[in-house]
């Protein structure tokens, strides 16, 4: 076989990401040894408010090196929340931060990664695996402006899925979604390779198995322990590759209609696996063999409708007028996706995802 032809088939460049992982039921009791070892003294909590008590059991947990709770996280990270968290990141000489929560909370803590610096530990209380990834987003005038930049990831992740016992099932299920779409999307990025096709197949797996489980029994806590672990393979896929249109379309949606983040994700998925099933087979075989079918975007959209999840762009508030301005913002910029996407693409895609129609 030709040279070229075997490194076209066969070569990728691989970044492993430099962040320590404690995973395991209990796992929040490590926390004051990871913030010591990381030099830190002076720490805020972050969160969302509907998650303060238990950013205050957290902040009891490290005591004296715990300067104050921020409980102001909210989805899309308006800019206007992180320039008030920033202020009190300086007022109280902060050092770093602890975010627990779920995806609302660690764009937060990125974005104070980003600027002021301030470096953080990650406690995930869903399923998203968005703290694995170095990809950051701000939300500012309708507008949201994500990122790629190594110094967002946190330097330590705490798995710990007692924590998430109290997620209810339904947000549990579309949280798990979201991170099934990270995977889904880095089988066919322009930098995926075999290490993030063995991830997203195993992680693919575990979600969804454990999300079936967790639907019936809210309770379960190995469910919750592998929807956990699905969540963290499904995260490092997206952050050792390239975002394409599937988020795109997802940070549009939410940044020009507010519409909820994991929801969201859970509705676009199976159409846009639909639109690149056929330039992308190959790549996304192994979401096939997670899933144990040859139609891995109509499985999914299967499974969210037998775990009780949003089918349609509708059911999330998004209006018919507002498909053409969508359609508009998300061909506006260039990006990278196994098959070219037009306005007349976005316009038919986001017509089929408003009404929920069967993929």
């Amino acid at each position: 076989m030709d040279p070229d032809a075997v490194r076209e088939a066969f070569a990728f460049d691989h970044q492993p990401a430099p962040t320590g992982v404690s995973f395991g039921p209990g796992a929040l009791g490590e926390l004051p040894r990871i913030i010591d070892r990381l030099g830190l003294r002076r720490v805020l909590v972050l969160s969302t408010p509907g998650r303060g008590r238990l950013a205050d059991t957290v902040a009891e947990l490290l005591g004296d090196r715990c300067v104050g709770v921020c409980a102001q996280a909210r989805m899309h990270v308006p800019s206007t929340v992180v320039e008030q968290v920033r202020a009190q990141a300086r007022d109280r000489t902060a050092d770093g931060c602890v975010a627990i929560g779920g995806g609302s909370t660690t764009g937060l803590a990125k974005a104070l990664a980003l600027d002021p610096g301030l470096p953080y530990v990650a406690v995930p209380t869903s399923y998203a695996g968005s703290e694995m990834t170095p990809i950051w987003g701000m939300t500012e005038d309708g507008r949201k402006t994500t990122g790629r930049d190594p110094v967002v990831l946190p330097r330590a992740v705490v798995y710990d899925a007692e924590l998430t016992l109290s997620l209810p099932a339904g947000t549990s299920v579309t949280s798990g979604m979201n991170a099934i779409a990270h995977a889904a999307e880095a089988l066919y990025a322009p930098d995926t390779s075999p290490f993030v096709a063995l991830l997203a197949e195993e992680g693919v797996r575990r979600l969804a198995g454990a999300l079936s489980a967790i639907a019936k029994e809210p309770s379960d806590l190995v469910a919750r322990n592998d929807a956990l672990y699905g969540a963290w393979l499904c995260g490092t896929c997206l952050g050792a590759t390239t975002m394409s249109l599937h988020h795109k379309l997802c940070h549009v949606l939410g940044g020009a209609l507010d519409l909820p983040h994991a929801e969201t994700h859970t509705v676009v998925l199976p159409y846009v696996l639909v639109f690149n099933s056929e330039a992308a087979a190959r790549q996304l075989a192994p979401l096939g063999n997670a899933l144990s079918t040859s139609n891995p975007p109509a499985a999914l959209q299967d499974l969210a409708r037998r775990l009780g999840a949003p089918r349609s762009l509708r059911e999330l508030g998004m209006a018919a007028a507002d498909l053409d301005k969508v359609a508009r913002l998300v061909v506006a910029q260039p990006y990278a996706n196994p098959r070219p996407f037009g306005l007349d693409d976005a316009r038919a895609l986001l017509h089929r995802a408003h009404l929920g129609l069967d993929v």
